[in-house]
């Protein structure tokens, strides 16, 4: 069993009933320096507080290596009635010889609660799934972020582990819970 390699021949444009899931690029630096100084945002993912757009911009070029690179794919989250990145998603770490990914992302604080995370989400597993031929998805997320736990369990992620004080951040130790979706099951 092999992926679908030919999905890096062109970044894959998703369209769902109320997004574009395009390729991030060099123009959403600011939004994504945004995103990642928002406080609210920052509670749940390990990463240093004030960043600078230089960070923001290196993150890009990372995202588009890793694309080049066959080991991700990061989309910025777009409405379809819009121009601004609202917030960004891919799957990081693809193991090819596993057929397997890991889920991430991060959305602005105004659009929370209005299920377009869900949407975005569930296009990009069913893409993972059914287009590129991942066998599993995983997710790693912070106990406390109810909100990505819903969508997750909403797409029939399962619970796989819970690590107690697994990362060092901030000066304290924090809990991590891993699931993952497995095609066909």
């Amino acid at each position: 069993m092999h992926l679908n390699d030919n999905i890096f021949n062109s970044f894959p444009i998703i369209k769902t009933r109320r997004l574009l899931l395009r390729e991030i690029n060099d123009e959403d630096a600011t939004a994504i320096w945004e995103m990642r100084n928002n406080k609210r945002i920052a509670e749940f993912i390990a990463r240093p507080e004030n960043q600078t757009i230089e960070e923001a911009k290196a993150l890009i070029e990372r995202v588009k290596n890793n694309f080049a690179n066959k080991d991700g794919i990061g989309w910025s989250t777009v409405l379809r009635d819009g121009k601004n990145t609202i917030g960004t998603c891919g799957l990081n770490r693809i193991e090819h010889q596993n057929l397997r990914a890991e889920l991430g992302g991060e959305m602005s604080t105004q659009y929370w609660g209005k299920g377009i995370a869900l949407e975005a989400v569930t296009a990009i597993v069913d893409f993972g799934i059914n287009q590129l031929g991942l066998h599993s998805i995983e997710a790693r997320v912070w106990p406390t972020n109810r909100g990505a736990i819903y969508i997750l369990e909403q797409l029939g992620f399962q619970k796989e582990a819970h690590l107690k004080d697994a990362l060092y951040f901030k000066d304290r130790f924090m809990d991590i819970a891993f699931y993952s979706f497995v095609a066909g099951k």
